[in-house]
């Protein structure tokens, strides 16, 4: 689907950093966190940002960010005001680009096993919250295993975050771990399968055990 939309949009990275802006409306970034977060280069971030600031997309406003320095016990935490981005609140196709990105996802399910597969030995992954607009789910993604590797599992999160625009909230579990908490009826995995989701890869033929 991404390819549709950098036909209709002109670049990967205009549309990641659409996303970025459309689906974090009240936040402010300045261009390191753009590109940090949408994975996208520094120059081809600021290219993106004038067009879009030149649509009326996006404003300038500026705002306290935090900044670390130092290192270990000399590490310290500043906030310094710093110039950014924000959505601009009177652009008047806000909800329907909103509606637009939602519906059009860059992700297949089959693509989101895929690259999940290099984390460990997959047993069960189910999607919810913004994966199926579910916006009232706690979780976004869950996913069950044998030897999961965490860092792995962590880049993998970065990377499909910057191609959504959104930080994506997830669980996961090795498959012992799992079946134990699934067993004495765990608050947060019955959240998860008691409410609406979609199981994209189950091993553990969970439903049969409820």
């Amino acid at each position: 689907m991404m390819d549709i939309l950098e036909k209709l949009f002109g670049t990967a990275a205009k549309v990641k950093i659409m996303r970025l802006f459309l689906f974090n409306p009240t936040s402010t970034f300045d261009l390191q966190q753009i590109s940090h977060r949408s994975k996208v280069t520094p120059q081809a971030t600021r290219r993106e940002i004038i067009n879009l600031h030149k649509i009326g997309l996006i404003k300038r406003k500026s705002f306290y960010r935090e900044f670390v320095r130092g290192k270990g016990k000399r590490k310290k935490i500043e906030r310094r005001r710093t110039n950014g981005w924000t959505v601009h609140e009177e652009f008047e196709y806000i909800k329907p680009l909103q509606n637009l990105l939602i519906d059009i996802s860059p992700l297949r399910d089959s693509e989101i096993v895929k690259r999940l597969a290099r984390v460990g030995k997959l047993k069960l992954v189910i999607v919810s919250g913004l994966f199926i607009q579910n916006w009232d789910s706690r979780i976004d993604l869950l996913v069950v295993g044998d030897n999961l590797r965490k860092g792995t599992l962590e880049n993998t999160i970065k990377i499909l975050e910057s191609e959504i625009g959104r930080e994506i909230r997830y669980a996961a579990f090795e498959t012992s771990d799992f079946k134990y908490r699934l067993a004495v009826y765990d608050k947060l995995i019955r959240d998860i399968l008691d409410y609406a989701h979609e199981k994209l890869l189950d091993k553990l033929d969970i439903e049969a055990k409820k």
